[in-house]
């Protein structure tokens, strides 16, 4: 009788794992939402093309476990290390929910040609610019990708200010994907 019961409760296990993962697969439950980079490894250095050592690219980014529900995606990329407090380094939004990555070196542009719009960093420019700390002290830099239910009524060009209101209660689910860099 045990051997009958235990039998019981595996195949039922056995049938929620799979049940999970069907519904996952399935636009049921999402999965763990995850941002990552071929450039560098999760707590990594950021390669110095990807700095203002370097030629000042953007890293290549991908990201999987996408919300079902998702209409756009939001970036950021701050530095927490920075002397006077966070520096932004780069806010971008309205990537559509197709997207599930962005190539290395993206355009320094208001507005790239699949709707996505990028706001001005902390350097007072649109687009990316890269790990720049004084000399010395690692930094840490944090990419934030926010899945959102909407898209943004935002000018291109805004602050991450502007777009941190923004995306206020329209938030699916965050990533994070943090390197280091030193000069």
């Amino acid at each position: 009788m045990r051997a009958i019961a235990k039998l019981i409760l595996l195949t039922i296990a056995g049938l929620v794992v799979v049940g999970a993962a069907y519904s996952a697969r399935a636009g049921g439950a999402p999965l763990t939402f995850m941002l990552t980079s071929s450039a560098f490894s999760a707590g990594g250095e950021i390669p110095v093309q990807e700095t203002c050592k370097g030629a000042d690219l953007s890293p290549a980014l991908e990201w999987s476990g996408v919300p079902r529900k998702t209409v756009s995606f939001a970036l950021i990329l701050d530095d927490p290390d920075a002397p006077h407090g966070t520096w932004v380094h780069w806010v971008m939004w309205d990537m559509p929910a197709s997207l599930h990555s962005l190539p290395q070196a993206i355009a320094k542009r208001e507005t790239l040609d699949d709707g996505s719009h990028q706001g001005q960093n902390d350097f007072h420019k649109n687009g990316y610019n890269g790990p720049c700390p004084p000399g010395g002290a690692t930094h840490r830099y944090f990419f934030h990708l926010y899945a959102l239910d909407t898209k943004l009524d935002l000018a291109p060009g805004a602050d991450r200010a502007a777009l941190d209101a923004a995306m206020k209660g329209h938030i699916l689910a965050q990533a994070e994907y943090m390197g280091t860099f030193h000069k």
